[in-house]
């Protein structure tokens, strides 16, 4: 049994589909009684064997739970965990007008994108996912091995409830219970009409694609496009800021693929929006002596876009669909940092030279660096459990392959490369003035590893900083014998680092 990375797989002596909460409740009971290890699958898209492994020996499967609706008793949006974004997003908007400032990816699924904290294209405009978190229903296991279900929302007068609430406003899945369902509804909305508690979406956004050749680019031109993406979101993140509708992608493909791409999404309906794009798209290159042609090439999770040369406009919802990305099931590895400003010299110097390595070949091999903060970064570090709400960008390394012989291979590259990217601070994201860590839905063992971590910072904190503490009182409290975990799954207050 596999997930969408083929490199993970196991043999459960089961597989339990659900289709109701109190099918969830059974088939946990049904797995503490007999002691046997469990995990919970909702889309399959997790990047490390936290579901599929060979200690595993019932896997719970939520991908029958996809209803979505307007819960009028919670007076809040239900989205059960096997409802995939795209699903979520056809419904809130079709039926309310609504969205969630959530995940590109349209098969990701509920169960774990939104407990991770979840962000996607509209998020420097509406903030994260889990700044709309109203509750969450989890099965959990006491003390005494029974399992049963709770529902915990930000109105909880109950401080246990609070803190389960508020762990799972990105304190990542697997760790306190098999969620069911959320419910969402943006903090300070008001009345009971379904359309206006939860952002709309622009009507129409700007959707822009475009490449540049490899072969026409060196260093220097590479060193300024890098310092000119990274001035700019440093200039352009404030939360009023013209451009907190745009959301930027650019995709350092290794040098093997032939480009390096940028796709652009932005609001079309604001004032001197094309205007505001233009100068973006002018700032972006200048200095660089690039020659941008269209989009002709497959990047990453996205595929080739030569129709958006020329910046167009789209309904909302077309374009949400079209730029899903996601990739197929395959072999990959993945790793994360986020980046408070732009990008320093030492770390352009190491991107360069691992992106245009010529001992190794590999087209989908990239590192692709998004826009961030704007409204993301009006919450509170300890107000959600995602801590970092001061970056303006966010990186995604990213290697996939399709022969599993030739792993050693991505993996030495990916390592080497991140590795000396963040060489200063140990070869990861050590928060300081200008990294702040990693994203626990991009996780990567690696991070546990001290041959590849060398910092005196530890994995659990490069994920959540301060609010560690918190999060593993929240683990007492609610599985207190740990029975749900995985290999980064926060630990009992008992437990070794």
């Amino acid at each position: 049994m596999r997930g969408t990375n083929q490199r993970w797989s196991a043999s459960p002596e089961y597989v339990r589909l659900v289709m109701t909460t109190s099918q969830a409740v059974k088939a946990v009971q049904d797995a503490v009684s007999a002691d046997k290890r469990l995990t919970v699958r909702s889309g399959g898209h997790c990047y490390e064997d936290f579901v599929y492994n060979k200690d595993v020996q019932v896997v719970i499967d939520m991908s029958a739970m996809t209803h979505v609706y307007f819960d009028t008793a919670k007076n809040a949006f239900a989205v059960e965990a096997g409802a995939s974004n795209l699903q979520t997003y056809q419904t809130l908007y079709k039926l309310y007008g609504v969205t969630l400032p959530a995940g590109s990816c349209a098969s990701v699924c509920a169960g774990g994108h939104i407990s991770g904290g979840g962000y996607g294209l509209l998020s420097r405009l509406h903030g994260l996912t889990v700044d709309h978190l109203y509750g969450v229903e989890v099965v959990v296991v006491d003390e005494n091995g029974t399992a049963r279900a709770v529902v915990a929302t930000r109105d909880s007068t109950d401080a246990a409830l609070k803190d389960l609430w508020w762990a799972h406003t990105g304190g990542g899945g697997g760790n306190f219970g098999l969620i069911t369902r959320y419910w969402l509804r943006t903090p300070g909305a008001s009345g009971t009409d379904p359309s206006q508690l939860l952002p709309k979406p622009p009507s129409e956004v700007f959707v822009h694609a475009t490449s540049c050749k490899w072969s026409e680019m060196n260093e220097a031109s590479f060193t300024q496009l890098l310092q000119n993406w990274g001035t700019w979101h440093e200039e352009n993140s404030a939360p009023d800021s013209p451009y907190n509708s745009l959301f930027g992608l650019l995709k350092l493909n290794h040098s093997s693929n032939g480009y390096i791409g940028l796709v652009t999404q932005m609001d079309a309906t604001v004032e001197g929006a094309r205007d505001l794009l233009d100068a973006y798209l002018s700032a972006v290159s200048e200095g660089t002596w690039i020659h941008w042609e269209p989009l002709r090439v497959p990047m990453g999770e996205h595929v080739a876009m030569p129709q958006f040369t020329t910046p167009r406009t789209l309904p909302w919802y077309i374009a949400t669909d079209y730029l899903s990305g996601g990739t197929p099931a395959i072999y990959g590895k993945y790793k994360s940092a986020y980046a408070r400003k732009g990008i320093p010299a030492t770390q352009i110097k190491a991107m360069y030279k691992h992106l245009s390595r010529n001992d190794y070949h590999n087209p989908s091999a990239l590192l692709q660096i998004d826009s961030y903060g704007c409204r993301i970064n009006t919450i509170e570090p300890g107000d959600t459990a995602v801590p970092q709400r001061d970056s303006t960008l966010k990186l995604q390394y990213q290697s996939y392959w399709s022969n599993p012989a030739e792993e050693a291979i991505h993996l030495k590259w990916i390592r080497e490369f991140y590795q000396e990217v963040y060489a200063e601070t140990g070869g990861v994201p050590v928060p300081n003035e200008i990294n702040d860590g990693c994203y626990i839905s991009y996780p990567d063992t690696d991070l546990n590893d001290p041959a590849w971590n060398t910092s005196t910072t530890i994995w659990n904190n490069l994920y959540y900083k301060d609010n560690y503490t918190r999060l593993q009182r929240t683990k007492a409290a609610w599985d207190p014998t740990n029975f749900f975990h995985h290999t980064q799954s926060v630990q009992l207050p008992t437990q070794p680092s």
